[in-house]
């Protein structure tokens, strides 16, 4: 299966910012102190988020955009991969997410947004309910899918609640591989805050920090069951997840002219991601994809998400095939 099958989601934020809520276990986010004379951040990041649709559009991504309710208090309404995901049997399914103003992203028509996208939707998977009692799991923050074997992985977290891991494993027929992730902070081992800062698994490859995870039972588990469906593994450090390296996703330019079979791969990063893959990473990369980077520099700092974060993919059906 393609890594991406029919496109993507992204949410054009309108009034992005610091979110003091998930400041608390999210340590890519500074503390808001040392961000009190940085002015115009929501500007800065529309601009952002701009740039890199259009260069996704550029070669050949199909992209949704859809604007968020400005109404709405919601500073990370730009990561709408948290509270979503989308699965080529027609699922939509819904996530409990930590942060109280991040459920406010929710949209509650989205199965019809979806729906007059042209794709067809059998069935929605609401398990936002958990969240009143402290259960979370935050999409493909929190889960990081090899469609292709039907696998996913999860470092669990105060975002990952293990057993409901588990659960949506079973609900949407895919095998859980669950591990612990961490970061150094001020010399303090702290969980990471989501998986997919630390792990990105395309049809060839998969870029991990091994180095996060300081089990070697777990680490042996996770680096068996890539090599195992065929991922070569591409080690980064710690200090490259603080620079996003994990944070990139591979996508398939559906929108090109060439038949299926021949349509390129795009790597899709924050240029602070690019920048810190070593030339060797970088080349190697390069064998299955076009890398696509641009300036995040915003939306990392204040949001403490990237590239990936930013992109939601579409997996359904499409409703009315051509025959």
């Amino acid at each position: 299966m393609c890594a991406c099958k029919q496109g993507i989601v992204m949410v054009r934020p309108h009034g992005f910012g610091l979110n003091a809520q998930t400041a608390t276990d999210n340590h890519f986010q500074p503390q808001q102190k040392e961000l009190a004379d940085i002015a115009s951040a929501s500007e800065l990041a529309l601009k952002e988020f701009d740039t890199f649709q259009a260069a996704l559009v550029k070669l050949g991504v199909r992209v949704h955009v859809l604007d968020d309710d400005p109404t709405l208090d919601i500073p990370d309404s730009v990561f709408p991969n948290n509270w979503f995901t989308t699965h080529e049997d027609g699922t939509v399914v819904l996530y409990p997410m930590k942060a109280v103003n991040r459920r406010l992203e929710r949209m509650p028509d989205l199965q019809q947004r979806l729906q007059g996208l042209g794709y067809r939707v059998s069935r929605v998977l609401d398990l936002s309910p958990h969240e009143q009692e402290g259960r979370i799991l935050e999409g493909t923050g929190s889960m990081v899918f090899d469609y292709t074997h039907g696998i996913a992985y999860a470092a669990i977290s105060q975002r990952t609640d293990k057993a409901l891991f588990e659960e949506c494993c079973a609900a949407l027929k895919m095998t859980p591989v669950s591990f612990h992730a961490y970061q150094t902070v001020e010399g303090t081992r702290v969980p990471i805050y989501h998986t997919n800062v630390m792990l990105s698994v395309g049809e060839q490859f998969a870029v991990v920090c091994l180095a996060s995870i300081d089990d070697g039972a777990e680490r042996e588990q996770l680096l068996s069951s890539l090599k195992d469906s065929g991922k070569q593994v591409i080690e980064i450090s710690e200090e490259q997840v603080a620079l996003f390296c994990g944070n990139v996703l591979q996508l398939v330019a559906t929108q090109s002219e060439v038949e299926p079979a021949k349509r390129q791969h795009v790597l899709a990063m924050s240029t602070t991601a690019f920048k810190g893959f070593t030339e060797d990473q970088k080349e190697t990369l390069m064998k299955w994809n076009t890398l696509l980077h641009t300036e995040l520099h915003t939306i990392e700092t204040l949001g403490g998400g990237s590239a990936r974060c930013m992109l939601a993919e579409v997996m359904l059906p499409i409703a009315n095939p051509p025959s």
